[in-house]
């Protein structure tokens, strides 16, 4: 997010840094009509240096499963990353960014392109929303993207069943689908943040290792998921068909372990209260 871009978006990053920090992220067990169950874990798509994210209760739960859920079954083709992108990224005459800001985030702009080596005039030929991505992701180079958990628990549960929630083409369709005047909302939100020296995605990392849900739950009010539209599309339209296809495949017998970015585990709309709104019982186990 992307926090929301860093939970939605894999970034393709530099790595930096070495070691591995110690992590405790959140974990639920559902039980829903008795027999059916399933396990949520918070991810993060990239982080800085690799985490040691395993434990006795994670183990467990990954070895009662035997279905995996993820939003993206295969982040490391990157030549499907980059078919998505030039079919769906790429439009000729969008004009300069700094055209498609609002005239107070112009300096702000400047200011990140500068800081990050971007020129105004890259993005003619690429829409509103796919510029947003690109400077979030300039952003945020002190993070890698082959230290994302994601990539993580699919190796972890190399050989059970997986099923993707989303996919990239079907991740980055919900960008391009947003009318102009919210892309234009989305590039502002990003920009500002940017310009503030804020990095959403490391802040997000940070509560991630910690567990702290909270602070989770407090990034996915601000910034761009404040905005009401940007909301509905991005996270709560998203947790609802997860919640279905999650709900789908315990009704079908399956145990999945759901992997999913840790900010669609939080709050009213997050998976685990859509989840309790159809009588599932849903318990933080870790």
């Amino acid at each position: 997010m992307r926090a929301p871009l860093a939970v939605i978006v894999t970034l393709a990053l530099a790595a930096c840094g070495s070691g591995t920090d110690p992590a405790s992220p959140a974990l639920w067990q559902a039980h829903c009509a008795d027999t059916q169950q399933a396990w949520l874990f918070g991810t993060v798509h990239a982080l800085e240096r690799p985490a040691d994210w395993r434990g006795d209760a994670v183990d467990k739960a990954m070895a009662e499963a035997d279905l995996l859920m993820v939003e993206l079954a295969d982040p490391d083709n990157a030549k499907a990353s980059a078919q998505v992108w030039e079919t769906l990224a790429k439009s000729p005459g969008q004009g300069p960014l700094s055209g498609r800001v609002a005239a107070e985030q112009r300096k702000n702009l400047a200011a990140v392109l500068d800081r990050t080596g971007l020129k105004d005039g890259d993005f003619a030929g690429i829409e509103t929303w796919a510029a947003a991505l690109t400077v979030a992701q300039a952003s945020s180079r002190q993070l890698d993207s082959a230290n994302g958990i994601d990539r993580a628990v699919i190796a972890a549960m190399n050989g059970k069943q997986i099923e993707e929630l989303e996919g990239r083409e079907a991740q980055l369709s919900i960008f391009d689908r947003l009318p102009e005047s919210e892309q234009r909302d989305l590039l502002d939100a990003i920009v500002a943040d940017a310009a503030r020296g804020r990095d959403e995605a490391t802040d997000l990392a940070t509560a991630w290792r910690r567990g702290d849900m909270d602070a989770i739950a407090q990034e996915s009010r601000r910034g761009l998921l404040a905005d009401p539209e940007l909301r509905e599309a991005l996270f709560t339209a998203r947790n609802r068909r997860w919640t279905a296809r999650i709900t789908q495949a315990m009704k079908r017998g399956d145990v999945a372990f759901v992997a999913v970015g840790a900010a669609h585990l939080v709050g009213p709309q997050g998976v685990p209260a859509m989840l309790r709104e159809q009588g599932c019982a849903v318990e933080r186990v870790q």
